[in-house]
This record gives C-alpha cells, structure tokens and sequence, in this order.
C-alpha cells in the first residue's frame, strides 16, 4: 500500500522540490499540497494521509500549532518537520508535540526520504546533527522541569496568537478565521491574561521564544 503525504511549505519551489523528489519512489503518493498552516490542518483532516510533511514558520498557523491539531484530529497521521531552524528550543517543542521526524532544509535528499518512510511505519527519525541537539535538549529540559503558560491556551487562542504576532488587526483575524471580531477581542483577552502580557512587542516576543513565528518576520 502507498505512503499516502501531504506536503506544506509556503515557498511553491520547496512544494514542488519536495514533491518531485517523494514522486520518485514508488512507495510513495502525494495526495495535497498546501502553502499555510490553516489549509495544512484542512488538508490533513480531509485526507488522512499516513504523513504530513510541514514547515515550523509558516503564515495562518505555524507547523508547531498545525501539528498539535493534526496529532489530536487525525492520530494516525505521522509528521514530519522539514525546517532550516536548528535550534534546540524549536526540535525540542516539536519531539515533545509528537513529531515523528526532524529534517533540516539542506539535508541529504535521502534523509527526508528516509524520515517520510520511517513515520509511516511508526518509527522516528532525526537527520544530523539534529540527534545530538535533541538529545542535548532533553537532557537540559528535564532539569527544569517548569511549568509554561502557553501549554494552556487553546487551539482557537493559538491561532489567534500567531495571527496577532503577524501583525494582523482583529478584523482581519475575524475575516481569516471566520468569526465575529468580538469572538476575537475575547481570545486576544484571553491570551495576554493567561501568558501575563501587557502589549503588542510582549506578544510578538512570546511568539518568537515559542516558535509561532521566526525573528525575520
């Protein structure tokens, strides 16, 4: 039976990189493609594909929060990160959110291969050298040990969050997520009181230690 992947990145070359590349082993079926983190949850939804194939920093809905969706709505579908972030604090929130598989963007083209056929069969895959800096995350996590704040915000606060750290205003979230601006107001409410902030540059600086979206942004 094909591996059946959905593929998410929000630069079309990279799509269809990926998507050539998984083409050519017979094993394997492409089934979706998608340039945001909202249609990569649709998509995952809809199809239940054996793998998701997605970006950390992508626009709507970054990969760390399309992953918590997709794990919880469809959990059989395996994921694979396929990122240029190596840090440790993003391959640690994304092995501690079920990702099946961590590749860097300028890995070998036989490790993402590799990485795909590995989650579908229920097994992990970490290309280097993002092994030893797991590991080294784990490690540094477990002394820790402490409570975050933004484990308790919901999926709707977290879009919400990610839209607002994008510099979005209510209206466009409402617009973008299908709901009144006052539903908006609400959740905005919602997560600066849950996460003890008090304004705009504090909610975009949660959102980049978090991974919600990138520094560059």
């Amino acid at each position: 039976m094909a591996i059946s992947v959905v593929l998410a990145d929000d630069h079309a070359v990279v799509r269809l990189g990926m998507k050539a590349l998984l083409e050519a082993e017979r094993d394997f079926s492409i089934v979706g493609l998608a340039a945001d983190g909202l249609e990569t949850v649709r998509l995952a939804e809809q199809l239940k594909p054996s793998v998701v194939v997605l970006d950390l920093m992508m626009p709507g809905l970054s990969g760390l929060e399309a992953m918590r969706i997709i794990r919880e709505s469809s959990p059989r579908t395996q994921v694979v990160i396929f990122s240029m972030h190596g840090s440790s604090a993003f391959i640690a929130q994304a092995l501690q959110n079920g990702a099946a598989g961590y590749v860097l963007k300028g890995c070998r083209e036989e490790d993402l291969v590799t990485a795909v056929r590995e989650a579908a069969a229920g097994r992990r895959f970490l290309s280097p050298p993002v092994t030893e800096i797991a590991i080294n995350a784990y490690i540094e996590q477990s002394k820790t040990g402490s409570f975050d704040p933004h484990d308790t915000l919901t999926p709707r606060q977290r879009e919400v969050l990610q839209l607002a750290a994008e510099g979005k205003t209510n209206s466009e979230i409402a617009t973008r997520l299908n709901i009144s601006q006052r539903t908006v107001e609400n959740h905005r409410a919602a997560v600066m009181q849950k996460l003890g902030l008090s304004n705009q540059a504090d909610l975009i600086r949660h959102a980049i230690r978090h991974g919600v979206i990138s520094a560059d942004q």
